[in-house]
């Protein structure tokens, strides 16, 4: 179908809108990665490697565009452990050893979500000591280099990739549709970046936040990979919930903190 085509085709829209706000969502992810993982970086490099990574992620996303019969590929099963789990209440297995290469690289993407967040976790909550100056003990170590978080971002940059091109070939098979809710979603993205990194940084509860939904995305990236598929609706109403919760927290000691300062 041609560009003029789909300018004038009111279901090519629908299918725009539609997939710019999954593409958004799927991208919040990503997004909460990047930010914490820029705010380990020196104050005058983060705003940088937040630009490189989230363009690395446009770039990987328009490349499997134009790869998408090896996407589609990615779905046929390659190794078949012959192993099942028993039938859950619709009857279907509770969990498949039959593997796709994207359930492969589902499990390891979720399999370094979880080191990261747990290795973050455990920097976050070192004792402070006074012979550090008043530094936790992991701060030192967990500042990392710019390459390396170039390189932590793109692993993960090309799981969610995967995952977000795949939903774009399920909601529609113009590509020209496809490619424009790609590059809408990752502009959304990096017009938010900043902001929500700062947010983050400037509140040290909401890293732990963050940290808490990372872990929870890399356990959800690894049960997908074994067939177990848990709705994302639940995990991103959770986590909305979860934040809206926060929010009011903050909004509580700031207020706190207000009335101490006046008395």
């Amino acid at each position: 179908m041609s560009w003029m085509s789909l300018l004038l085709d009111p279901a090519a829209w629908a299918a725009l809108v539609t997939l710019v706000v999954l593409e958004v969502v799927l991208g919040i992810d990503n997004l909460i990665f990047i930010s914490i993982l820029s705010n380990k970086l020196p104050m005058a490099q983060r705003r940088r490697v937040r630009r490189v990574g989230i363009s690395l992620a446009l770039v990987l996303r328009l490349l499997l565009l134009s790869t998408i019969a090896w996407i589609v590929g990615l779905t046929h099963t390659i190794i078949d452990l012959g192993i099942t789990g028993a039938p859950g209440a619709h009857g279907e297995p509770t969990f498949e050893t039959a593997f796709s290469a994207r359930d492969l690289i589902l499990i390891a993407g979720g399999l370094f979500l979880v080191w990261k967040a747990t290795t973050e976790i455990h920097h976050t909550m070192e004792p402070i000591s006074a012979s550090d100056g008043g530094v936790a003990h992991g701060a030192s170590t967990a500042v990392m280099g710019f390459g390396a978080a170039i390189v932590q971002i793109l692993l993960l940059d090309m799981v969610f990739s995967i995952d977000s091109i795949l939903t774009a070939i399920g909601m529609t098979n113009d590509l020209p549709v496809m490619i424009v809710a790609v590059v809408v979603a990752v502009g959304v993205m990096l017009v938010a970046a900043t902001p929500l990194a700062n947010f983050i940084d400037r509140n040290p509860t909401v890293v732990m936040l963050a940290l808490g939904f990372l872990l929870m995305i890399g356990a959800v990236l690894i049960a997908d990979g074994f067939g177990v598929h848990v709705p994302k609706g639940y995990i991103y109403a959770a986590m909305a919930f979860s934040a809206f919760v926060e929010m009011l927290n903050i909004a509580s000691r700031k207020r706190r903190s207000a009335a101490k300062t006046l008395h």
